[in-house]
């Protein structure tokens, strides 16, 4: 029998919503019971009134809900629930949103062929359809297609899927590949031939979803998670064939600030396990000809030591921060003499340089770099006689190589797009310097010019006196003044770069008079890895300044206003909204605050929850007192006030497990208990998803499509 719901709500059939987002009295919000919980640290007392949201994965999974976990569940349906009443009137607009954004959608698509060890591969999808299909063609593209899977069937029957890690044997008969059923980032590999279609018993459980095959054909080498943290800590050897529960434990990383991984290299010859933290990595390398040998160290970990390799020939190649090399560089070692002491300088390190990656082809180094924030691809011959640059014009825009797998060729691969150009495939000839467009994305619709968008790159001199780089775009015949509504976007933590990218979902925003504005703030790696070293740790308030510092500008130079300035971040970007909204909620009208990582200081001491103990070098560790006070000090769920908030949409999934659900819960439940406001607030929580959201491409739509409603209804821009 259903619980007695523990929760105060009374849903009227009636409603409002007055143009300036507020809310009629006939709606009550949900109202979460307070149970007080005692959290003491440092002689430091908190009081978490909501910590009763958190529930186990044994209790989610659990047959018969338990009386917490109905509780729990209550109160999610309740939030979702208001969000659906206070919102109804909107439902229709929603919908046609969403069918807008379908409709530039080039439903029958299919991605640019790569080749591969004699097969080309495809991905597409088909009309209607939310999955896409896997698919190969042997020597070239006229031979028949062989469909090795179609994630539409695979689909049937799940609210949720994702299907990925598609390793295929070296001798191309079978493939290793990855399912998640849950979102919650838990794979189960299984093995398909693919000459007879048989999908073998082996049924591997609880992985990251990556292997990586021996050149025997028959030993898949793959990564195991801790069932509780989900930390990658374990490389395993199985043998087509035999019992799952009788493969070998081939590495275990005990360092619970580290996870793992396997791939190979390159050039096919060796098997690669990597150990990684924020500040340290390390490689163990063995012969694919020989997957029952030993592994052994290229260079063994050091604290502030990182570095990732390359095969060739008879050397790896290095990149990495070695002496002083913040931006990194490229080294070079034999590859039977590999530790530090035997690495050459290949690329110097350069000051106003950041190397983010290298690719090596057989007569060619590829090196992509960042300048000045901008993005550039450098190609080198090895034999000194070739070093150029591709060019881009534009001031903003994005570019990135593929993974070129084939190693013997002259053509690299690689895609380009800005914030009003759509995205293009484009095979680049190193040898002659010409190039071939592959694929240019359509934009359907009828509606699109590209002519009709303006995008220029502003520099804000935030308060240090640091210069930070703001890149805006909108509709060239949009009227900018102070009642323009803007949408401000930042990430902003991990080192991670959000590029000037096209997006046609965006369109939508922009043809109705927004402007869109992307703060390249410290935590990225945009003006190279200082900018992310300013942005962490002790110095990660600098993020949050930064885009603070960024609406300020946008205000004071007249592009908005307070009344019509929004922004919006996602999981570590949450944590930015949140932070950003507790010093300066006067700022914005509204927020949205998709997965938010807000309950900082509470989960950084809990060393169970996933993520937490990999995540000391980027938050700091909380048991050590002047990191739990600084973390404290931002922690948005620890600094919410009684003042008034901007309207807000925060949303999660239940399934999360990058950021669990109860933090953007207990978030709600605190705000709504202590703001004094009566701006819009609204929890909407995906039942059935994780961190990601929706798993279909027309579903995850649907949620942009209200996430857009949200900001479009408080703007009074729905059209009649």
């Amino acid at each position: 029998m259903r619980k007695k719901l523990v929760l105060s709500i009374a849903l009227s059939v009636t409603f409002a919503f007055c143009k300036k987002g507020k809310m009629e009295n006939n709606i009550k919000p949900p109202v979460a019971d307070k149970n007080p919980e005692k959290l003491e640290k440092h002689g430091d007392v908190r009081i978490d009134n909501y910590f009763w949201m958190r529930l186990t994965d044994e209790q989610k999974n659990a047959e018969k809900k338990d009386e917490q976990t109905q509780k729990v569940y209550d109160y999610l349906e309740a939030e979702n629930t208001y969000f659906d009443k206070v919102m109804g009137h909107t439902n229709n607009f929603q919908e046609s949103l969403f069918e807008e954004m379908k409709g530039r959608i080039k439903e029958d698509d299919e991605s640019v062929p790569y080749k591969k060890n004699g097969y080309f591969y495809i991905t597409r999808y088909e009309k209607g359809q939310q999955y896409p299909i896997y698919s190969r063609k042997k020597g070239n593209l006229e031979a028949e297609e062989e469909i090795m899977f179609d994630v539409n069937k695979e689909a049937e029957g799940h609210d949720y899927i994702q299907l990925g890690g598609l390793n295929v044997s070296p001798d191309n008969t079978l493939v290793a590949y990855a399912t998640d059923t849950v979102s919650r980032r838990q794979y189960f590999i299984k093995i398909k031939n693919l000459k007879t279609g048989e999908v073998y018993s082996d049924k591997i459980e609880n992985t990251t979803g990556g292997s990586v095959w021996a050149n025997d054909n028959k030993t898949l080498f793959y990564t195991k998670k801790d069932p509780v943290t989900l930390r990658s800590s374990k490389i395993y050897k199985h043998v087509l064939g035999t019992d799952t529960s009788e493969d070998v434990l081939v590495f275990e990383e005990k360092d619970e600030t580290f996870g793992t991984f396997v791939t190979k290299t390159k050039s096919r010859k060796y098997l690669v396990i990597g150990s990684y933290s924020t500040v340290s990595s390390e490689y163990q390398v063995l012969e694919a000809d020989n997957p029952n040998g030993e592994f052994r160290l290229i260079q063994p970990r050091e604290r502030d030591l990182e570095y990732d390799i390359a095969h060739y020939e008879d050397h790896f190649y290095i990149k990495t921060n070695i002496d002083g090399a913040t931006n990194f560089k490229v080294m070079k070692t034999p590859e039977n003499n590999t530790t530090k002491e035997n690495w050459v300088d290949v690329i110097p390190h350069r000051e106003d340089t950041f190397l983010e990656d290298f690719s090596i082809f057989k007569d060619y180094l590829v090196l992509e770099e960042r300048n000045n924030g901008l993005f550039k691809i450098r190609i080198k011959r090895w034999d000194g006689a070739e070093d150029y640059y591709l060019p881009f014009d534009e001031e903003t825009y994005s570019a990135g190589v593929y993974s070129n797998p084939e190693f013997d060729t002259d053509v690299i691969r690689y895609s380009y797009n800005s914030m009003t150009t759509p995205s293009s495939v484009i095979d680049f000839n190193m040898k002659d310097q010409s190039k071939e467009i592959k694929k240019e994305q359509e934009v359907l619709g009828g509606k699109f010019d590209k002519n009709n968008y303006t995008s220029k790159r502003l520099w804000v001199t935030a308060r240090d006196g640091k210069k930070v780089a703001l890149s805006i775009v909108y509709r060239k015949d949009t009227k900018i003044d102070e009642n323009t509504p803007v949408l401000q976007y930042a990430y902003g933590s991990y080192g991670y770069t959000v590029s000037d990218g096209f997006s046609t979902t965006r369109l939508s925003l922009l043809d109705r008079g927004f402007i869109f504005a992307l703060a390249h703030i410290r935590g990225s790696q945009y003006l190279g890895r200082e900018w992310y070293e300013d942005g962490k740790m002790l110095n990660k308030k600098n993020t949050f300044n930064d885009f603070v510092d960024c609406s300020k500008y946008l205000i004071d130079n007249g592009y908005t206003s307070s009344k019509h300035l929004y922004a919006m971040g996602g999981s570590a970007g949450g944590l930015l909204m949140g932070a950003v909204v507790n010093t300066n909620p006067e700022l914005y009208n509204g927020i949205i605050a998709a997965v938010p990582f807000v309950d900082v200081i509470s989960t950084m001491l809990d060393d169970s929850i996933p993520l937490t103990t990999g995540e000391y070098d980027e938050w700091g560790n909380p048991n050590d007192k002047q990191y739990y006070d600084y973390i404290k000090s931002y922690s948005p769920y620890d600094q919410v006030e009684s003042k008034s908030y901007p309207n807000m949409l925060v949303t999660t999934g239940l399934h999360d497990s990058q950021v669990q659900y109860w933090e953007p819960a207990k978030w709600v439940a605190k705000l709504r208990e202590v703001k004094t406001d009566h701006n819009l607030l609204f929890l909407h929580t995906n039942m059935e998803a994780g961190h990601g959201g929706a798993s279909g491409r027309f579903d995850s739509l649907k949620e942009t499509a209200r996430e857009y409603t949200f900001l479009l209804a408080l703007e009074d821009k729905l059209e009649k």
